[in-house]
């Protein structure tokens, strides 16, 4: 029981929002596409989209639906301790894959589509893992909302002729799949997105195992301060931080401290971001450069 508290005090959004009108029709298509797959394999990264997944998956295929999480470095410690709760709180059966988009020197090199090079190795490691025991689909958490935006992963996916994403078939929004995984008593239901550590680089700064334990060890010490919403922008010696606005002042109330501890992790420069959280704002250089 404890475990399950432990995930539900994660990070999570404000609860903005009303039960969609079409919330059960979107749950009986879902379940309707998930009943024809049979056998499958869910890429589980403890995210609310991929948790609601595997939960719909498992109640109905059971044993036949395997939830599959990817450990490397940049997948943050308590991520992957939650997706081993919130696997064995649904009841799953769960394995974990270690994968090395790091020694890929595509990946290291942090491009802009450098989440292609990710996806291409986990899709080809469970493709693999398909072949061999007999599983028909690999499913992703992909929405309805994820469409148009820039997610070269998604690139990956289709190259892959069994990968689906019954979410967005099954045309859930965002609030389609909150709503519904709070129904389903899935204590991640508002999480926040949680995108893997590379993102916190600028595109084009490599990607090592020292700087990615630096940003973990920088997030998690915040954390533990109590801000929820956060991110660790690495700019080489610099380290900016993003948080959601109202917790601004707090942030520079403790400057001190926070400056402290993270030059102790080896940031020379502490700044706030004075535009606070942004998801995906490393993208923000793409918009401005046009690309």
């Amino acid at each position: 029981m404890s475990s399950v508290v432990q995930v539900a005090e994660r990070p999570r959004v404000q609860e903005r929002f009303q039960r969609p009108a079409d919330l059960d029709e979107r749950r009986a298509e879902l379940e309707r596409i998930i009943d024809e797959m049979e056998r499958v394999i869910v890429a589980f990264s403890a995210g609310v989209d991929s948790t609601l997944v595997l939960k719909v998956a498992y109640d109905r295929l059971g044993d036949n639906a395997l939830a599959v999480t990817a450990v490397s470095p940049s997948l943050p410690e308590s991520e992957l301790q939650e997706a081993i709760e919130l696997a064995r709180l649904i009841g799953a059966p769960h394995r974990l894959l270690e994968t090395h988009e790091l020694d890929d020197p595509n990946y290291a090199a942090n491009p802009i589509n450098r989440c292609y090079f990710c996806k291409m190795e986990l899709y080809d490691e469970l493709f693999e893992l398909a072949q061999r025991e007999g599983y028909r689909y690999i499913l992703n958490g992909a929405n309805l909302d994820d469409v148009g935006d820039f997610r070269p992963g998604e690139q990956a996916a289709r190259e892959f002729g069994n990968v689906r994403s019954p979410l967005r078939e099954a045309g859930l929004t965002k609030i389609h799949v909150r709503a519904l995984a709070r129904e389903l008593g899935l204590p991640n239901w508002n999480k926040p997105a949680m995108a893997c550590l590379s993102s916190r680089l600028p595109y084009g700064t490599r990607v090592t195992r020292e700087t990615l334990k630096q940003v973990e060890q920088a997030e998690a010490y915040l954390r533990s301060l109590g801000f929820r919403q956060l991110r660790v922008r690495h700019h080489g010696d610099l380290a900016r931080i993003e948080v959601e606005r109202p917790d601004l002042p707090r942030l520079i109330e403790l400057g001190e401290e926070i400056t402290r501890k993270l030059k102790q992790l080896g940031y020379t420069y502490v700044t706030a971001d004075l535009l606070g959280f942004r998801s995906g704002s490393m993208n923000e250089t793409l918009k401005r450069d046009g690309a």
